[in-house]
Parts: C-alpha cells; sequence; structure tokens
C-alpha cells in the first residue's frame, strides 16, 4: 500500500527500478544540499518493459540493491521514493475553473482548484501518479504562477494529470513491500530524470527529456519550470542487443558487450576496415568465431534506434508537443550512451540535442555519475524540490504545530 512518510534521521531514499538495471541512492540532508551516503545497484531481474513480471526476481534484485546501499550509507531504510515507465503511463491536462466573488485569494482557493483537478482523474480505475499545476488564470489572464494574495472572480488551473494502471502500480509496491520497505511516493521515470539532469534555463525556457531504458524509452516535457506533459515508448537497450542476437546469431551476452565496445548509431567510411569476432551461438568462443566487420554491426544497431526517435517525434507531434517548447532535447539513461545516439537523435528529431547527466547531486562517483543514473538522482532531487504539485502554505503548519483546535478551526475557513 502506498503511504506518506518523511524521510527517517533526514535520510532520503531513491530507489531506480528498471528492466537492466535496478539501482539505489541514500542521501542526507546537509545545510550545503542533499549528499549521498549510500549506493547499491543489481542486474535487474523480474522486471520487462519497465514492469513487474516475476515478483520473486524482483525481490531479490531490490533487496540486493538496498542492501548494498544500506550496507555503505550504514543506515536501515523504513521508506523509498521510487519510478515506475510501466502500466502504460498516461498524460493527460485538464482546464479546472473556481469562483472566487472578488476576495483575495489564500490558500483554500488553491487547494479547492486544484482538487478539483486531481478528481478528473478519480473517474478512472487508474492510478494517478501527478497532477501538476502548469499555471493559473485570474478571470482569463495566462501565466500565473503563484496567485496567493491577488484579487478576482474566477481561479482558474491547467492541470497536468498523469495515471498508471492500477495493478502495474500495485505489483511494484508488492515487489518493494516483500523488502520490508513503504512506498513513499512513486514518480515517472521521465520526470524523474529531467529533474535530476535539466538546467534551470531549461526547466523555464522548455526542453523535452528522452530517458532512454533498457526496456523502455520515456519522454518529458518541461515548460515555464513545470512537467506539461510524458509519454513511454515500449523500446529501449534491450531490443538493440535481442537485434544483434538474432542478427548475428550471437549469445546475449555477447550481443551486450559488443554493442558496448563497438556499437554505434550512424556509420563511419573504417566501418568496413574494422573486423569484429562474434562467437556463435551454441559454439566454441574462440574456435568458431565468426569475423564481421562493424558495418554490419551498425546496420543492425541504427534503425532500431531511427525507429525510436521516429516514434518519439510522431507521439510528441499528436500531442502537440514537437515545437511547442523549442528545438532543445536532452538525452538521457544507459542506452543514451552508445557511440553517435545523440547525433541521430539531433538529425531524426530536427532538433539541438545535449547528453544529459545528473547535476544536482555533486560528489557522485565517476561510476555513477554518468546518464545511467540520472533517474535515480531525479529521485533525490524530487523529494528534496519544491515541487508544484504539493502546496506548502503556512497555515497548515500553523495549524499543525496548533493542535487539533487549530486543525478544525482551519478546516472551518476552507469549507464553510
Amino acid at each position: 500500500m502506498l503511504t506518506k512518510k518523511k524521510p527517517r534521521n533526514g535520510l532520503i531514499a531513491a530507489l531506480d527500478v528498471g528492466s537492466t538495471k535496478i539501482a539505489c541512492f541514500i542521501a542526507k540532508q546537509e545545510p550545503q544540499g542533499p549528499r549521498v551516503i549510500g549506493i547499491g545497484h543489481q542486474v535487474s531481474r523480474g522486471v520487462r518493459n519497465g514492469a513487474i513480471v516475476d515478483l520473486e526476481g524482483a525481490e531479490a534484485s531490490i533487496l540486493n540493491a538496498v542492501s548494498a546501499a544500506e550496507q555503505m550509507a550504514g543506515e536501515s531504510l523504513e521508506t523509498v521514493i521510487v519510478n515506475t515507465s510501466g502500466g502504460a503511463p498516461e498524460s493527460r491536462t485538464v482546464k479546472v475553473e473556481v469562483a472566487l466573488a472578488g476576495h483575495e485569494i489564500g490558500d483554500a482557493d488553491l487547494r479547492r482548484v486544484l482538487s478539483q483537478g486531481r478528481a478528473q482523474a478519480q473517474h478512472t480505475e487508474r492510478h494517478l501518479l501527478h497532477a501538476i499545476p502548469a499555471g493559473f488564470t485570474i478571470d482569463g489572464s495566462r501565466g500565473i504562477k503563484d496567485p496567493r494574495g491577488m484579487f478576482g472572480d474566477r481561479l482558474g488551473v491547467n492541470m497536468h494529470l498523469v495515471t498508471a494502471d492500477t495493478g502495474a502500480v500495485r505489483n511494484l509496491a508488492a515487489a518493494i513491500g516483500r523488502c520490508r520497505l513503504d512506498v513513499e511516493d512513486v514518480v515517472v521515470s521521465a520526470y524523474a530524470a529531467g529533474l535530476g539532469v535539466l538546467v534551470e534555463d531549461e526547466f523555464e525556457l522548455g526542453a523535452t527529456l528522452i530517458d532512454m531504458g533498457g526496456g523502455t524509452t520515456s519522454v518529458a516535457v518541461f515548460l515555464g519550470g513545470d512537467c506539461i506533459h510524458t509519454d513511454m515508448i515500449r523500446l529501449g537497450g534491450m531490443h538493440v542487443t535481442n537485434d544483434i542476437v538474432q542478427g548475428l546469431n550471437t549469445p546475449l551476452v555477447h550481443a551486450e558487450r559488443m554493442k558496448t565496445l563497438y556499437g554505434s548509431a550512424l556509420a563511419s567510411p573504417a566501418d568496413e576496415r574494422e573486423i569484429i569476432d562474434v562467437p556463435l551461438i551454441g559454439e566454441d568462443e574462440h574456435a568458431q568465431a565468426n569475423h564481421v566487420p562493424k558495418s554490419i554491426l551498425t546496420s543492425i544497431i541504427q534503425p532500431r534506434l531511427e525507429e525510436t526517435f521516429e516514434l518519439v517525434r510522431a507521439r510528441l507531434a499528436t500531442a502537440g508537443f514537437d515545437r511547442a517548447v523549442g528545438r532543445r532535447v536532452v538525452l538521457t539513461g544507459g542506452a543514451s550512451q552508445l557511440q553517435g545516439v545523440r547525433d541521430l537523435a539531433g538529425m531524426v528529431l530536427d532538433k539541438q540535442v545535449r547528453l544529459g547527466r545528473p547535476v544536482r547531486l555533486p560528489g557522485l562517483a565517476d561510476q555513477t555519475a554518468g546518464p545511467a543514473f540520472a533517474t535515480c538522482a531525479g529521485l533525490v532531487a524530487f523529494s528534496l524540490h519544491q515541487h508544484s504539485e504539493t502546496l506548502r502554505p503556512a497555515s497548515a503548519s500553523d495549524a499543525s504545530a496548533g493542535g487539533w483546535f487549530a486543525r478544525v478551526g482551519l478546516w472551518l475557513r476552507e469549507n464553510l
């Protein structure tokens, strides 16, 4: 069952449950910012296309990753913030307005309009992951970040709702629960990755984040400081590896190794001259190895990646976000590290592309500071970031501090 708990002893535990890798960061809040004190990562078992397909396998991988992080940190965890790219996440924007009668806008008015926005997702059987206010209006005037203290007759909000299949979210929570952990928050993968790698100008001026994982490619669009759209495609780095297995008749482990060492998304004139040893399935690795030019490997990799970016481009165009946020694209995720991917993405998407690495967790070791750990770093940022999904009015904290009578008074002011 999903729970909401504050980190114990100032600890933040981020758990990235991916199709090829499961990673855990334990960070501690300090005056100068979060500091990672524990890291664990394991090969993923029981996860396919971002969804849990084998509870026992997923439990073992999660437990190993979390235990390694706990051992390094010297701490025990009770709750984690986890990502999801499974459950067929859906993104839509709804517009909600409430009457004000001309009075000054306060926290109660914001809670009222935000709760009506969230209610738009409650008539479905899907699980609501995020309800992000992407801009307020007062009497039709747009571009308002925080309307509190202003006056008007009607307060409106454009609410970005992200939902996922309830069963997939419950299965994720069940696998984590088997490790004696509660889920504090579930964050859609691309949203978390964006919080981990985007710089402030990209948040404000607009950028498209493409998180290339092992089993899925997730997309998030940011503008005006908010995440305004998310999407997911069931293609990732493992599909490239499987294509190599089929195309070269080589074992999976060797296909992954060839992709990592020699793989490229773009052809080079030197590819014909470079020869690669390709062990064949069922044969002795060295005695019966096939010898093929690198160009053959590139000819297998490139079409799959082109297909992935073409699908991203088509989905963005269908949703109306292909040009809405400018030409800035940030690639991240383990599959984005393949040679030539950045250039190929730029050609297919017709945008300016950069490779994104975690920017909000200084001091990470080299092996965990790359694009493959962007989502895990972003989950830590999600916990600390004063993200717009959560209203933090002074009156609410005052009421909490004032005890039961203050809370009753707050409820009467908001509802009567």
